[in-house]
């Protein structure tokens, strides 16, 4: 018996609920990176993604053992391989955070949509419409806006904008095993596989550097578990099961809501004001989206 297609509400509001939890992952980030705090990146994304796979497992147990046992050698081989790009994507994203302003690394990590529509429409043959191309090009257009807007250009932002970018290039990867895997996986089956891996790459990362994994406040042990909950179990995991029913350039380019969020989140909670080149820019993000969801 096929699965019945969700309604177009339900997909988009799916999309919504996942752009606003993740627009609180760069606040929360920010205040367990000043000081008296200032947890290093690695430690803050290992503790973001084992704290979420932790919270999954009771589920997992009781719930899915039957299809994890039958996964097959290719579905965990892909599904290891995106909790690496994943992985990836936080650390350098986290790191870029130390660099560069809130809205501008938001912004500069979300331009994953171009690398995801490239790679959709020459490798998984997954057209790009013309409408998609338009939504992705404003929401850019828009992206260069923010990232020109109001903050420093010397050689500490340009590092962490390199870092967002890099970042947006491993999300753009990890969102293209996900629209694979997830016509095939369960949603459950699969964070909890992408995001143990993830957490265990950036666990062992850690342990490298011989970065401190405990000794931290009460205070930073809750936000930390707070990154796991709501940008992660809710934001990651609504755009992960989109994914099954919408194509990766889709979901990329919704995912271009959170700078928005992030720079509204900035303003009320650490008084980051945004600048009128960075308001018209997100103008601009809100309209490409629009465009990219809307029908003929």
């Amino acid at each position: 018996m096929t699965q019945q297609r969700p309604s177009p509400l339900k997909l988009y509001l799916s999309l919504f609920l996942g752009i606003v939890s993740v627009s609180f992952a760069a606040i929360l980030i920010r205040l367990v990176q000043v000081p008296p705090l200032q947890v290093p990146p690695l430690i803050i994304a290992g503790y973001r993604m084992g704290l979420a796979a932790i919270i999954l497992l009771p589920v997992i147990l009781t719930t899915r053992l039957k299809e994890l046992n039958r996964l097959s050698f290719e579905q965990v081989l892909l599904s290891l391989l995106s909790g690496f790009f994943l992985g990836l994507h936080f650390a350098l994203w986290i790191t870029s955070l130390q660099y560069t302003s809130i809205t501008r690394s938001v912004v500069l990590v979300t331009t994953s949509p171009i690398f995801v529509g490239i790679i959709s429409h020459f490798i998984l043959k997954e057209r790009v419409s013309r409408r998609l191309a338009v939504g992705i090009v404003m929401t850019l257009g828009g992206g260069i806006l923010v990232s020109t807007g109001g903050y420093s250009t010397g050689k500490g932002s340009l590092w962490g904008d390199f870092l967002a970018l890099a970042g947006a290039g491993m999300m753009a990867l990890y969102l293209l095993l996900g629209r694979k895997l997830r016509q095939q996986l369960s949603l459950l089956t699969y964070i909890f596989l992408v995001y143990t891996t993830s957490a265990l790459l950036l666990i062992f990362l850690s342990l490298w550097l011989n970065l401190p994994l405990r000794g931290y406040s009460l205070k930073t042990y809750f936000l930390f578990l707070l990154l796991a909950l709501i940008p992660t179990i809710i934001g990651h995991s609504s755009f992960n099961w989109s994914l099954k029913y919408l194509p990766a350039p889709v979901v990329s380019v919704s995912i271009l809501g959170e700078p928005v969020g992030a720079s509204l989140l900035a303003y009320l909670f650490l008084k980051e004001v945004p600048t009128w080149m960075e308001v018209l820019g997100g103008s601009c993000i809100l309209i490409g989206i629009y465009i990219s969801l809307s029908k003929k």
